[in-house]
């Protein structure tokens, strides 16, 4: 009796490390890296995500990595122990997720960089993105299209120079703003390294590289607003009035607007954004931000999943250009912007399905 009973309990603790081995291996075919849970862009992406994946077959696990580059690799060292197939991973720093990228090629695995480009390294196979370049220019066009006669204040930010689409946008609001700086319409406020390659209708990267280190953001909404209110500070009475500002996205946006908004000296101000954030439409409806550049993370998503469907079944995937990333040209897809403003609020997010108009107040 004494006997059975000790089989009986080995049997059972066998079947428990057999199960608790099984849910440690658990298979996924397709891992997903975002960036931060911080900001609500990448929040509705993950939403995103799991409602394009419902009615999939494949294996998912989307996995955040919290602004660290470290905790990215550890995010993609995990998936790669869970045998995914294929990784689709939003660099929080593009060229450090090399590391990460180059470990995902050495089992095997497919890598589509997406909405940021993965850097300086050959692991990357496909690119799912925004034109982020027409995104630049889309922001400056409008501002162009705002400002009348000469001399208008202009003051330029941007994102995190560890993130390449921050030089994409720069160079796409360059290309619109430069011809008009350089005929006087727009006079540069807060950047010397801006105002000393006014004359340059093309930047290098390295010239880019001077203006957005002393105009970055670092996509954070804290040190925008400071750094907004330290301009100010420095800025004269005649350096204000009516003033015309490139904010690199929503986040940013709200508190660069916030700090001029409050400056006695500010009588007006148009201010650019992207991502077509909840808190940023109400903002554009309210009339405290003029335009948001809105990216459809819905089709960017599908265009991602689609891509990585064509993998695991052997498929081709398409692509419609192609991407420099300091080592290969990466094959690409891109996906069209639209441009939001108070008058098209109801048509381009809530007449689309988007959002739904009970998300907001005082919309037409």
């Amino acid at each position: 009796m004494i006997k059975l009973k000790k089989f009986i309990s080995a049997a059972v603790l066998g079947l428990m490390m057999f199960s608790l081995t099984s849910c440690g291996t658990k298979k996924v075919d397709v891992g997903i890296v975002l960036p931060t849970k911080d900001e609500p862009r990448w929040v509705q992406d993950e939403t995103r995500f799991k409602e394009a994946l419902k009615d999939t077959n494949h294996s998912v696990e989307i996995l955040f990595s919290q602004g660290s580059s470290a905790k990215e690799k550890e995010n993609v060292d995990a998936l790669i122990a869970k045998g995914i197939k294929v990784l689709i991973i939003c660099p929080h720093d593009g060229s450090a997720a090399a590391a990460a990228a180059e470990a995902a090629k050495k089992e095997g695995i497919k890598v589509i960089s997406y909405d940021r480009l993965i850097t300086n390294t050959d692991a990357v196979d496909y690119y799912v993105t925004f034109d982020s370049v027409a995104v630049g220019e889309a922001q400056a066009r409008y501002l162009v299209e705002q400002a009348q006669g000469k001399g208008n204040p202009l003051y330029l930010y941007a994102g995190a120079a560890s993130d390449n689409n921050a030089f994409l946008f720069f160079e796409g609001a360059w290309n619109v703003l430069q011809p008009k700086i350089a005929d006087g319409t727009f006079v540069i406020k807060n950047s010397s390294e801006a105002v000393a390659l006014q004359g340059k209708a093309k930047l290098t990267r390295d010239e880019m590289s001077r203006i957005i280190g002393q105009v970055t953001t670092n996509w954070d909404f804290n040190e925008a607003k400071n750094k907004a209110e330290a301009h100010l500070t420095a800025a004269s009475k005649e350096d204000k009035g009516n003033v015309y500002i490139l904010a690199p996205n929503d986040g940013t946006a709200r508190a660069i607007a916030d700090a001029f908004a409050a400056d006695k000296d500010v009588t007006s101000y148009k201010i650019t954004g992207q991502d077509a954030e909840k808190a940023s439409i109400q903002y554009i409806i309210d009339g405290k931000q003029s335009m948001t550049v809105f990216k459809d993370v819905r089709t960017l998503v599908k265009d991602a999943i689609g891509m990585a469907k064509d993998i695991l079944d052997g498929k081709e995937p398409k692509t419609t250009g192609s991407y420099n990333n300091g080592k290969i040209d990466v094959k690409a897809k891109q996906t069209e912007v639209i441009v939001v403003t108070k008058d098209n609020v109801k048509q381009a997010l809530i007449d689309s399905g988007y959002y739904n108009a009970s998300d907001f107040t005082g919309i037409k």
